[in-house]
Order: C-alpha cells, then sequence, then structure tokens
C-alpha cells in the first residue's frame, strides 16, 4: 500500500465493522437424537456373532430393499451399524434411501432373483444377507419365479458363499396344500431355504401395516370416493396386523440368532375383516355402508379387476381370504426376539389422518356402522 495512503476501515465506521475478524464457532454437538427414540425402539449394534468391532464393516445383502417393507428394514440396519447392498431390479427406484445412512453406508446393485448367477454377483462380500422379495399379483413377473425359485436362488448363493447369516420373510399362511398360488409358492420358498440353508430364520408376518402400507391405505382411499365397501365373505376372516417397525427390528434381530426356526409375527390383537374397515371409517371420519360380498360373487368381479395395471382385488387373493390370518398359538413370535408388539390404534391415526374430509384436525367419529 502506498505511502499515507488509508485503509478501508479509516474511511467509514461500517467499513471498519466489516474489516473486524470475527471469530466462528466451533461445531454444536447438537441434540442427542438416539436419546430421543424410545427404550423399546432403539437397536442394538449388530454385535453379537460378528463382533462390535466389525459394526462398520459388516456388508448385508437385502433382496428387495426397495419396497415398503424394505426401506423400514434399511432403516434399522442403517441404525445399527450395518453396511447395506440393496439388490433390486431398478436400482434408481431406491435411491430414496440413501439419507437413512451416512455417506457411503447404502448402496446399491441391480439384479433378478430368478437368474441365479445375478443373484451370487449381489451378494458378493456379504456377511450377511435378507430376503424381502414377494409379490401380491402377478404382472411382468410370477408367484414362482419370485417367491419359490427366486429364494431358492438367494438360499443356495449365500450357502455357497459361506455368508454367516440369511434371514427369509415368507408369511403366515405359506403352504404347499394351499388353493392359493401366493401361499404355495411361498411355502415352496421357504423349503428350498431350509434344505439350502438350514441355519437360516424365516420369518412369517401377518398383513403388515405403517405409513405406506398397501392396506389401510387402500382402503382409506377407497372409501373417499365409493359409497359402500365390500366385505369379502361377509368381513368373517381374521388378521392380526404387525406394524412394520416391529417387522423391521425382528429382522435386525434375526441376524444374530440363526437357530433355524420359523416365527409368526402378528400384533398384540386380532381383527375380523369387517372390525378393520370399520376402523378405517373411524379415523377417517367417514360414513360407508360395509356389504357383504359372497365368494362366489367376489371371485367373479376379481376376474375382471385383475386385469388392471394395478389391481384393487384378484382371483387369488380371493381365495387367501378364505382363510385366517393369524398367529399360530404354538408358534415363536415377536416375544421371542425381544420385542413389544405395536397396535393398530396406537399408529393408523399418523397417516390415515390425510384421508379425512376435514383435514388432519378433524376430530375422528364412530360412524361405521
Amino acid at each position: 500500500m502506498f505511502r499515507g495512503a488509508r485503509t478501508p476501515s479509516q474511511y467509514s465506521p461500517i467499513a471498519a465493522l466489516c474489516a473486524q475478524k470475527i471469530p466462528v464457532p466451533g461445531p454444536h454437538p447438537g441434540p442427542n437424537i438416539a436419546a430421543s427414540i424410545p427404550r423399546r425402539t432403539r437397536l442394538a449394534p449388530a454385535v453379537s456373532r460378528f463382533g462390535r468391532d466389525a459394526m462398520n464393516t459388516n456388508l448385508v445383502t437385502v433382496f428387495g430393499g426397495s419396497g415398503f417393507l424394505g426401506r423400514h428394514t434399511v432403516r434399522a440396519l442403517a441404525r445399527a451399524g450395518w453396511r447395506i447392498k440393496v439388490a433390486t431390479r431398478h436400482p434408481s427406484s431406491g435411491f430414496f434411501l440413501r439419507p437413512l445412512g451416512t455417506v457411503g453406508q447404502i448402496d446399491f446393485v441391480k439384479c433378478d432373483v430368478a437368474d441365479a448367477e445375478s443373484v451370487a454377483h449381489a451378494m458378493l462380500g456379504a456377511n450377511a444377507v435378507i430376503n424381502l422379495t414377494g409379490i401380491l399379483f402377478a404382472k411382468g413377473q410370477s408367484f414362482e419365479d419370485v417367491q419359490a425359485v427366486g429364494a431358492a436362488n438367494i438360499a443356495g448363493a449365500a450357502a455357497a458363499a459361506g455368508v454367516g447369516a440369511l434371514v427369509h420373510v415368507s408369511a403366515i399362511g405359506a403352504d404347499t396344500e394351499s388353493v392359493s398360488e401366493y401361499a404355495v409358492t411361498k411355502a415352496e420358498g421357504e423349503q428350498a431355504v431350509r434344505e439350502s440353508f438350514p441355519a437360516a430364520v424365516i420369518l412369517r408376518p401377518s398383513i403388515i401395516f405403517g405409513p405406506e402400507d398397501g392396506f389401510f391405505n387402500k382402503f382409506a382411499e377407497m372409501a373417499r370416493f365409493l359409497p359402500a365397501l365390500p366385505l369379502v365373505g361377509g368381513g368373517h376372516t381374521r388378521f392380526q396386523p404387525v406394524f412394520v417397525g416391529d417387522v423391521a427390528q425382528a429382522i435386525v434381530a434375526a441376524l444374530s440368532r440363526q437357530d433355524g426356526r420359523t416365527y409368526e409375527l402378528g400384533g398384540p390383537s386380532s381383527y375380523s375383516f369387517k372390525e378393520l374397515l370399520q376402523l378405517i371409517l373411524r379415523e377417517t371420519g367417514r360414513k360407508r355402508a360395509l356389504v357383504p360380498l359372497p365368494f362366489a360373487i367376489a371371485t367373479l368381479k376379481a376376474m375382471f379387476l385383475q386385469l388392471l395395471p394395478n389391481p384393487l382385488l384378484t382371483v387369488d387373493q380371493v381365495r387367501l381370504l378364505k382363510k385366517d390370518n393369524v398367529v399360530s398359538p404354538t408358534a415363536a413370535g415377536l416375544a421371542d426376539l425381544g420385542i413389544i408388539p405395536t397396535s393398530v390404534e396406537a399408529v393408523i391415526p399418523s397417516y390415515l389422518w390425510r384421508y379425512r374430509a376435514k383435514g388432519e384436525y378433524a376430530e375422528p367419529q364412530a360412524l361405521a356402522d
């Protein structure tokens, strides 16, 4: 600077203020988010058989990880410290999962479970494998390819690779003697898992509910536009809905068990189909007629409805509704995995409010007959 020249701070008080060096505070530790999570829903790190020191290096491949149950399972695994590889036919459809973990914790790989080579590639380097694949209707994929062949490919590849743990998610009602193709292929998948990987844990949930579910949301949406809701088979079929967060915790817990057992997962209460529809109408504050629909007529209607791209009802689903979907009294369940089940009434108000005619803060009314 030339002799006699003035610095900017000499021109005005404002310039002098701007020229001052203001100390920048260090990073604030922030709130203890983990402490705000209720004790019964907090997840312990994946330590047991793999060891606490390895909690940031163990890799789990999750087949079907971009679906409804998948997103909650990936979140639970990330909180437990696992590195996660999501295997899916369309990896870009799962990119929304990345914020659920830290940078680089969640990755994706393209995979078709009906292709054994693709499955083996997806689990390269994995310490554990989780199979969440399943479909409710056959559109572009068959029950056989996804739920039977796919399960066999995953279990076989896991055994060949020497993977330490396998958790296979099936469904209550899986039965090779069933008249439902869904139930038969689920049972065939279980058999394939037992043959290739005897120590695997098989989980059989009842209908799963949560913010993105396909049951409560579907019927709440139908109640917005239809004057009546159908009671297939008279609405007598019983269900034991289980919270998606509880199922995700069960999956994480099962990774460290590997006891070769089958667990049936259900909530604390069972309900008839009619009672569940009444609950939906009560929470959404809508009055709709509940019309009994005999199985024969429901089957006839389903023959046409299943032709839609996203069918409301299929013939195979009508067959499933002929049998109760509840936990067997003698089966191991959530309690055996150290999990307290969450009730339907405690959760569905948090997401069914959007179907209320007068908005979130409208008082739900007992309007269902």
